[in-house]
């Protein structure tokens, strides 16, 4: 008699701006897929999600701020799949405290995030399934176009280029996914063009479904051609005027 097959575990997602618009709609997609979730919040309300029939999303919601990301070891250490997904836009601000929280939000903390989880990853590789862990970045499409608000492009470009760096290392470790978005309905940005649940929806068919390390959303057709052609020209000059390192 043939035994029955187990089904792998499903992965244990976490996901940072959990309470956020994008947050929210992903936490949502990832529940639809099955996945277990972990939402990391700054904020120490409850978060409560329903889905399409009114039920409770079950979730593990743990509390957390910008510069305490060490503490998240444990809570990171059985992750499958870290999003990092939080972010502040001070619009027309430029004061020392505007830029300093600009860059510490945006750009260092999601770098630590990084290397955190890398570390993580190498001690224990696989994940559920025997999948290699995963750590996506959402960045947007101010990497490469105007936000019409300069430290939100400034510190989205200091993150996706450290991204880009420490790819050239930790890519051995992990499965590394950028999510470049562009510009959806929030509580942030109430004229956004597009939904975003439907956001979310795309970001997990062409990362999870198809394996694309470069997610992009957007209505914007530039993007589709800059973005590449950023992503190449960074890893080919990184890789020439750089040393290898862990």
């Amino acid at each position: 008699m043939t035994a029955a097959l187990s089904s792998p575990p499903p992965p244990l997602v976490a996901i940072t701006g959990a309470s956020g618009t994008l947050g929210m709609a992903l936490l949502r997609q990832w529940h639809r897929r099955g996945a277990r979730l972990i939402a990391l919040c700054h904020r120490p309300q409850p978060l409560e999600l329903h889905d399409e029939a009114g039920l409770p999303i079950p979730l593990q919601q743990v509390s957390w701020q910008v510069g305490e990301e060490q503490e998240l070891a444990g809570v990171l250490r059985e992750v499958d799949v870290l999003i990092v997904n939080h972010g502040i836009n001070v619009h027309a601000a430029r004061d020392p405290e505007a830029v300093a929280c600009s860059l510490e939000v945006n750009a260092l903390s999601a770098w630590r995030l990084l290397e955190l989880f890398a570390g993580l990853a190498a001690e224990a590789p696989a994940g559920a399934g025997g999948r290699r862990r995963e750590f996506w970045l959402n960045t947007s499409e101010a990497e490469i176009q105007p936000a019409i608000s300069p430290l939100y492009e400034i510190s989205k470009r200091l993150a996706g280029q450290l991204f880009s760096l420490r790819a050239l290392d930790l890519a051995t470790h992990l499965r590394l996914r950028r999510l470049v978005l562009g510009p959806f309905r929030s509580a942030l940005n109430p004229i956004g063009l597009m939904d975003a649940d439907w956001v979310a929806s795309q970001v997990l068919r062409q990362g999870w479904d198809w394996d694309l390390g470069l997610v992009i959303v957007t209505p914007n057709p530039l993007t589709y051609l800059l973005m590449p052609l950023t992503c190449a020209g960074r890893w080919l000059y990184f890789r020439l005027t750089s040393r290898e390192g862990v």
